[in-house]
């Protein structure tokens, strides 16, 4: 019986979850951060121009809706990474993401300063700073501050970045468009940085002037000795209540885990092994925290699926899904007992098996097919095979024999992909291709027999272009079946591979083995004969014996598999 899918919620009931509240606040000051970067890059042309620039920039953070927006997205970004802190039960992180959080937690403190300095000083006192302002105090009368204010916008742009990085890189056109990202990730800050010194270089001229310091270094712009002095008191308490609130988080989690001894532990049963956790943690974290391999592309955010599992224990005892597993679990189709191991905090003992291989890749999440434990679909078997490689090989150089051999998988590989098929594993000299893995079965069996002809012309010039040092022309045989296999990752960790086993694989195979003994190119299925829409008597039948099997196999032979280009030839006029 197949499992029932994960109900879905009524769409009123679907609400922003806490990462995707921190993801919108981060995007507001991501936005905040590359016009303040832009609007440094003027300065390569002039102070003048980022004076424009600024106008622009007050218009729409000044205003009241910019302010609140801006401020209310510092505050809950902010927070919500000193809870993210606070949750994470582990520090067991790829570089990226602890470097993400090493920068993270010092933005904070080096944005106070110029928060103090121009934000809070314009709220308290009216200090209108303009450019000239703020270069002259990072260029002229404190370099160090200026200095650190450097290193603030390098920190916040790759804390930036690095977050953005790792919220597309789960979205199938990322790798489209990563090299273009890139590039303006790296092109747009050395233009601040280089515009932040041509306009502090300029400062440090225009300071001799008498009459550019009456206008700049007046205090009603800089403020007053007195001004000045409580806004560094300011500063200074704000950075105390920071280091206060990092304190208490990490202070809050010695207690978290001091308590969760008390109370005790709940087993988790793996297929393979045993553990015992505090209640509390989640089973990815688990995982982790016990060195047992687990996939988490997304670094446990509940974004990616990857650490799905299937609970073979009770589902009574499960706590309830939050917002943002559900949503994860629906997109992805999981049926009854599936659960996301970064999400899942048991208070029960529970048994599961991870449902993706554990090295499972970003890239592997992207792909056009579902990977992970299996899936039964109707697809297309091919396989092909060349004829006479043991011969090829006598009296060659191994170069010579792999460097053919290799020509004629290039050749048969091209016609597959050009037909809309996959070639999936090179089995010594010979190919498994598949076809369905996304379409109607009748659009993959006509795919596979204009593949077929595709295979045939191509090897037709490989031959030409070899003639020169072959005895005798490359040929080829051509098994093709259709039918319901499993589809998924086979294979041991990091070496499973996306591949199909079943009944149709183990025919199509026997059937390319016959071709020898019944002298044609090609022996398809009567399944796949008549869905790709021959009449009934285009190609003889014969009844077959497949090994394996009690009963007979009815097929369909094409002596030469370039007889199959008319049927290919109508294929693509579209009359078929």
């Amino acid at each position: 019986m197949p499992a029932r899918s994960v109900p879905p919620r009524p769409r009123s009931a679907r609400t922003l979850n806490v990462r995707q509240v921190r993801l919108v606040a981060g995007l507001v000051l991501f936005t905040y951060v590359t016009l303040h970067l832009a609007n440094h890059a003027l300065g390569n042309i002039s102070i003048d121009a980022m004076e424009s620039g600024l106008a622009i920039q007050k218009a729409i953070w000044q205003s009241a809706p910019g302010v609140i927006t801006l401020y209310a997205a510092l505050t809950i970004h902010m927070g919500l990474g000193f809870w993210a802190l606070y949750e994470r039960r582990h520090f067991r992180w790829s570089r990226m993401e602890a470097m993400q959080l090493a920068l993270g937690l010092t933005i904070p403190f080096l944005l106070t300063d110029h928060v103090v300095g121009t934000r809070v000083s314009l709220s308290l006192f009216g200090t209108e700073k303009g450019y000239a302002e703020v270069l002259l105090k990072f260029w002229v009368r404190d370099p160090l501050a200026g200095v650190l204010q450097a290193i603030l916008l390098l920190v916040v742009w790759i804390h930036g970045c690095i977050g953005i990085h790792m919220w597309l890189r789960l979205k199938p056109f990322y790798p489209r468009v990563r090299e273009t990202l890139l590039s303006i990730a790296v092109l747009l800050p050395a233009l601040a940085l280089l515009g932040y010194y041509q306009g502090g270089e300029r400062t440090r001229q225009l300071v001799q002037d008498p009459i550019w310091q009456a206008r700049h270094a007046r205090p009603e712009p800089v403020g007053t000795a007195a001004q000045n002095a409580a806004l560094l008191s300011y500063r200074n308490d704000t950075l105390v209540v920071l280091a206060a609130t990092l304190a208490v988080v990490m202070l809050a989690r010695m207690f978290r885990g001091y308590r969760e001894k008390r109370v005790g532990s709940i087993r988790l049963t793996y297929p393979d092994r045993v553990i015992r956790m505090p209640q509390g943690v989640s089973v990815l974290e688990a995982s982790l925290r016990n060195g047992v391999p687990h996939a988490h592309v997304c670094g446990g955010r509940g974004r990616c699926s990857t650490c799905r599992i299937r609970i073979l224990s009770d589902l009574s005892d499960l706590p309830p899904m939050s917002t943002a597993e559900r949503t994860v679990l629906e997109r992805v189709g999981a049926g009854v007992g599936v659960r996301l191991a970064c999400q899942l905090r048991p208070i029960r003992d529970i048994a599961f098996a991870p449902m993706l291989p554990a090295h499972t890749t970003v890239a592997e999440v992207n792909r056009s097919w579902p990977a992970g434990a299996g899936d039964e679909r109707y697809l297309v078997i091919m396989f092909v095979d060349m004829r006479g490689s043991t011969r090829l090989a006598e009296g060659r150089l191994p170069f010579d024999t792999v460097f053919v051999i290799n020509q004629f998988l290039n050749a048969v590989s091209r016609a597959v992909v050009a037909a809309g098929g996959s070639p999936n594993q090179v089995l010594g000299d010979g190919l498994l291709a598949l076809f369905g893995l996304a379409g109607r079965p009748e659009e993959a069996c006509r795919a596979a027999i204009v593949a077929a002809a595709m295979i045939a012309a191509n090897v037709e010039k490989l031959n030409g272009a070899l003639s020169y040092g072959l005895l005798e022309p490359i040929r080829f045989g051509i098994g093709v079946h259709a039918g319901l296999a499993i589809a998924g990752d086979i294979g041991y960790e990091r070496h499973a591979q996306f591949t199909a086993i079943g009944d149709p694989v183990n025919v199509a195979s026997r059937l390319q083995g016959l071709t020898k003994s019944l002298g044609c190119e090609v022996l398809m299925s009567e399944e796949v004969y008549a869905r790709a829409g021959f009449a009934a008597d285009d190609l003889p039948a014969h009844e077959v014996e497949v090994g394996g099997r009690n009963a007979f196999v009815k097929a369909r032979t094409a002596a030469r598999a370039a007889d199959l280009a008319i049927f290919a030839a109508a294929q693509a006029a579209g009359a078929l």
